[in-house]
């Protein structure tokens, strides 16, 4: 048994720390892309990148700054994310109970699924709240509502 709880809090760990390093990839990929350098800045092409980042400031297309859920122009791949992250938990997109419960038809308000999301449950569910904003979130609880059984789940629109 105690070897049971240990698996469990272990990969539930790693899927925060992977989600985590996805989400800093993605921020250090924009921030890198924003601080090319430039003639105008007298940047040379060899100089450090975070150099450059310190002398052109935040990228405003990082995942942090997306309004709309979306990075560097490309909507926000909600299946995908969940697919990757969540589904270890949650079975089958969420259609079926896993080491978490299902997510399908949940009686739980939308609130209270972005709140769980967001900040986690003690012990069981780590917070993905620095690793998704807060659109991405009522993205990932607009998905989980739109799952029926038997169909394929889709990016909600």
């Amino acid at each position: 048994m105690r070897s049971f709880a240990f698996t469990t809090i272990f990969f539930v760990w790693l899927g925060a720390a992977v989600a985590s390093d996805l989400a800093a990839d993605r921020e250090s990929g924009a921030a890198a892309a924003a601080a090319a350098p430039s003639v105008q800045d007298g940047a040379a092409a060899s100089e450090d990148p975070a150099a450059a980042q310190e002398k052109t400031g935040p990228s405003e297309g990082s995942a942090r700054a997306a309004p709309s859920g979306s990075e560097g122009g490309r909507p926000f791949d909600v299946k995908s994310s969940f697919r990757n992250i969540c589904s270890f938990c949650h079975q089958d997109y969420g259609r079926h109970a896993g080491k978490g419960p299902q997510l399908m038809d949940s009686p739980r308000s939308d609130e209270f699924l972005f709140n769980r999301i967001k900040h986690g449950l003690a012990g069981r569910m780590p917070g993905f709240g620095s690793t998704y904003t807060d659109e991405q979130i009522r993205q990932i609880v607009k998905f989980i509502r739109n799952l029926k059984p038997g169909e394929e789940p889709k990016n909600p629109a």
